[in-house]
């Protein structure tokens, strides 16, 4: 099993149990993210966790597909579902590697504090960028520890050896605007908490697939 899988399934419990830390931060990004929303809206969520934030935003759209590659997390969030009878939501366990869909097939992708701990996000990105329906929007929150603390580079190899931590990628805020432009995204929000622990809560972006 893959070392970041085995992380984030021993953790899942845990996880699913631990308070929002900036509470006031987490609702302004689902107010803004809702503003984008209407009723017949397909959604897909890759890197879902325990699913609250897709059941959080289910009643604005018609359907959201959420996808995680740990299954204990999926478990946990398909519990959720059945206990609160919600039927617009599906959970599989599933990466967005994995995943296959059509081209033009989502209004909206969300990958909320996923993209740092992705191999490869560029190609993430692409491939977002084409499952979204012309003018569809891809809204990420993302940690760019590379703004600073560059010295993690150093350190997450280390603890993920260990078990320690899963695959944490370090780049910057810039890097992470360009790695979206250049794939044709336009940035039509963004915005990041503006405490001393901003860097943790990751930089919040709504990026514009052209028309």
């Amino acid at each position: 099993m893959n070392q970041s899988v085995k992380f984030w399934d021993k953790i899942a419990d845990k996880y699913s149990k631990q308070p929002i830390v900036d509470e006031a931060s987490y609702q302004k990004k689902l107010q803004i993210t809702q503003e984008y929303f209407k009723p017949d809206m397909e959604v897909l969520e890759f890197g879902c966790g325990t699913g609250s934030t897709a059941i959080i935003h289910a009643p604005y759209v018609k359907h959201i597909k959420a996808i995680d590659f740990s299954s204990e997390m999926i478990e946990i969030a398909k519990g959720k579902v059945e206990n609160r009878d919600i039927s617009n939501v599906t959970f599989e366990q599933l990466t967005i590697e994995e995943l296959e869909v059509e081209e033009c097939s989502y209004d909206a992708v969300l990958g909320l504090n996923i993209l740092h701990l992705l191999k490869n996000k560029e190609k993430i990105i692409a491939k977002v960028y084409k499952m979204l329906k012309p003018g569809g929007i891809f809204v990420t929150s993302t940690v760019c520890l590379g703004d600073k603390m560059k010295w993690f580079k150093i350190i997450a190899p280390i603890g993920k050896f260990f078990g320690l931590m899963p695959l944490v990628k370090v780049f910057t805020t810039k890097e992470l605007l360009d790695s979206l432009i250049d794939i044709g995204f336009a940035i039509d929000h963004h915005w990041q908490p503006s405490n001393s622990q901003a860097v943790f809560k990751g930089l919040f972006i709504v990026a514009k697939k052209s028309k």
